[in-house]
C-alpha cells in the first residue's frame, strides 16, 4: 500500500475538500502521460496540456484532440512565443472549436527565440479579442515567487493588463506558504478579482521526476530546470516536499471567500496515477467534499 499523504488532516487542510473537488492535473504531451490519463482519471477531472518550446504545439494540438475525443475537458496551453503570426492562431482557434475546446491557458511561453511576432502573453489575448473571444475561458498566469527573467514589478503589471482578456488565473509553483499567502493578499489588494487556481506540485518520485526531465529532451529540460530551479531542488530532496503539508499551512487563506481561490492546478510532471491516488486518498481522508 502507498504511503503518500498519511498524516492527519490539520485544521487547514479540512476547509480544501471543495478545492480538491476542482482541481485538475497538468501534463507534458507525451505518449505515457496520456495512456496514464486514461488508465487513472476520471472524465470530470480537467486535464492541461503543457507545450514544448522545442517540438512547438503540434504535440499539444494532438493530445488534445486525443484526450478529447476519450471524454475529457482539455485545456491546451497556447504558448504565445510558438504562435507565428495571426494565421497561425486562427488556424489554431479552428482546429480547437472543431473538437468543442472551450478553454484555454495562454502562457508566453519559453520559446527563444519565438517562432513568430508574438513575444507575449497579450499579444495573443488582443488577437483573440479581435476575434470575437473564441473561447468561453481564457487563463494566464501569476507569479508568487519572483520570475527567473522578468522583475516582480513587470509580472504584476502585466497580469493587470491581462485581467481584462482573461477569465481565471493559474498561479505558478510557490513552495514557500508565507510567500504564497501575501501574494494572494497582494493581487487582490491591486484589484485583480480573476478566479484563481493554485498552482500545486503533486506528490512526486525523485527518480521518475529526472526520468522525465531526460525524456522531455535535454533543452526543454535545461529550460524547465532553469525556470523552476527552487521546485526541482526541493522535489529532487528526500522528505523536503508533501503537497498536503503546504495546503495545511495555506489553508485558511485558500479557503476565505475574499481570495477567490476556485481550486487547485496540480503540476503531476507526468505522474499521473500518483497524483490521483493522493487527491483521492486526501479527499477520502478529509470525509469527501462538502
Amino acid at each position: 500500500m502507498s504511503r503518500v499523504g498519511l498524516r492527519l488532516p490539520g485544521a487547514g487542510l479540512r476547509q480544501l475538500g471543495p478545492l480538491l473537488a476542482n482541481a485538475r492535473y497538468e501534463i507534458f504531451p507525451a505518449a505515457s502521460a496520456e495512456a496514464a490519463v486514461l488508465e487513472a482519471v476520471p472524465r470530470d477531472v480537467v486535464v492541461t496540456v503543457t507545450a514544448s518550446p522545442t517540438r512547438g504545439l503540434e504535440p499539444t494540438l494532438a493530445m488534445t484532440e486525443s484526450l478529447a475525443a476519450a471524454g475529457y475537458r482539455v485545456v491546451p496551453h497556447l504558448s504565445a512565443r510558438l504562435i507565428r503570426d495571426a494565421a497561425h492562431l486562427r488556424e489554431v482557434v479552428a482546429r480547437l472549436a472543431a473538437i468543442g475546446v472551450g478553454d484555454v491557458f495562454i502562457p508566453a511561453g519559453d520559446a527563444d527565440p519565438p517562432a513568430g511576432e508574438f513575444t507575449s502573453a497579450l499579444d495573443v489575448l488582443e488577437h483573440l479579442a479581435g476575434l470575437g473571444n473564441p473561447f468561453e475561458r481564457v487563463g494566464i498566469t501569476g507569479y508568487p515567487e519572483t520570475h527567473p527573467k522578468i522583475g516582480d514589478d513587470v509580472t504584476v503589471q502585466a497580469m493587470w493588463d491581462k485581467r481584462r482578456h482573461a477569465t481565471y488565473i493559474v498561479s505558478n509553483l510557490c513552495f514557500d506558504p508565507a510567500t504564497l499567502r501575501q501574494w494572494i493578499v497582494r493581487i487582490r489588494r491591486r484589484g485583480v478579482t480573476l478566479p484563481l487556481l493554485v498552482g500545486l506540485a503533486g506528490p512526486v518520485d525523485r527518480t521518475r521526476l529526472v526520468q522525465m526531465a531526460t525524456k522531455i529532451g535535454v533543452a526543454d529540460s535545461a529550460r524547465f530546470v532553469a525556470g523552476h530551479s527552487s521546485a526541482f531542488v526541493k522535489l529532487s530532496t528526500p522528505g523536503a516536499y508533501q503537497p498536503e503539508r503546504l495546503l495545511d499551512k495555506v489553508g485558511g487563506t485558500l479557503a476565505a471567500p475574499e481570495s477567490l481561490v476556485t481550486g487547485l492546478h496540480v503540476f503531476t510532471f507526468n505522474q499521473v496515477a500518483r497524483a490521483e491516488q493522493w487527491r483521492q486518498g486526501l479527499i477520502s481522508r478529509l470525509g469527501g467534499v462538502s
